[in-house]
């Protein structure tokens, strides 16, 4: 905030920012404190040391993927508070169920490590992560329509219709994890969904407005 003008009480976007950044620290963090450790016997030897680390391949997998995912949301958010000059309530509000399920992520995290084709395991990850990107959406949507950012407000709304992409690739991974042990791959290519998925939901949107506005007749007709 610029001169003398300070935002409401409970209002500070740099609180906010602030707070925000130590949930993702932490929970990503967490990410590795939860890897399981070897024992002794699993250290006695290079050999016994070896299968253990090959055992939990699919822990350092869901830890990788979880990490790079965590990583690009938060670098989303950065971005996104970059270009608030001022918050609402509302946005205030939003978020706690995102920051709730950022803190939640190492959980499934670990379940997916040690079950990784198991469906359920992946619905729970994948829901977390729709979860995750929809407040996402939500804070974009919240900032642009009350004039929160600084500068385009269609761009804005464009990198909402990406996150909203994003967010419709975890849905779609969670319903194929019922038929193909394997669907926790098109996590990987999460961001492609946004390259472009995004631009066809900005078309869609675009395309229910005109529609609308058509069908509108103007003011004093």
């Amino acid at each position: 905030m610029s001169g003398d003008v300070r935002p409401e009480p409970g209002l500070s976007p740099e609180r906010l920012a602030f707070f925000t950044d130590a949930v993702f620290a932490i929970a990503m963090t967490l990410l590795a404190v939860e890897l399981e450790r070897p024992d002794t016997e699993e250290r006695a030897s290079a050999g016994a040391l070896a299968r253990f680390l090959v055992d939990q391949r699919n822990s350092y997998l869901a830890f990788a993927l979880a990490f790079v995912l965590l990583w690009s949301v938060w670098r989303r958010h950065h971005q996104l508070m970059d270009q608030i000059r001022v918050l609402s309530p509302t946005f205030a509000f939003w978020h706690a169920p995102y920051l709730l399920l950022v803190a939640f992520l190492p959980f499934p995290t670990t379940v997916i490590g040690s079950a990784i084709t198991n469906p359920m395991a992946q619905t729970l990850f994948a829901g977390t992560m729709a979860g995750i990107v929809f407040c996402e959406v939500a804070l974009k949507e919240v900032s642009a329509d009350g004039g929160l950012v600084i500068g385009d407000v269609p761009r804005a709304r464009r990198h909402a219709d990406a996150s909203w992409a994003v967010g419709l690739w975890f849905v779609l991974s969670l319903c194929l994890a019922w038929v193909f042990s394997y669907a926790y791959v098109l996590w990987i290519f999460a961001p492609l969904s946004a390259t472009y998925g995004g631009p066809l939901i900005t078309r869609l949107r675009a395309r229910r407005t005109r529609s609308h506005d058509e069908r509108t007749p103007p003011t004093g007709s």
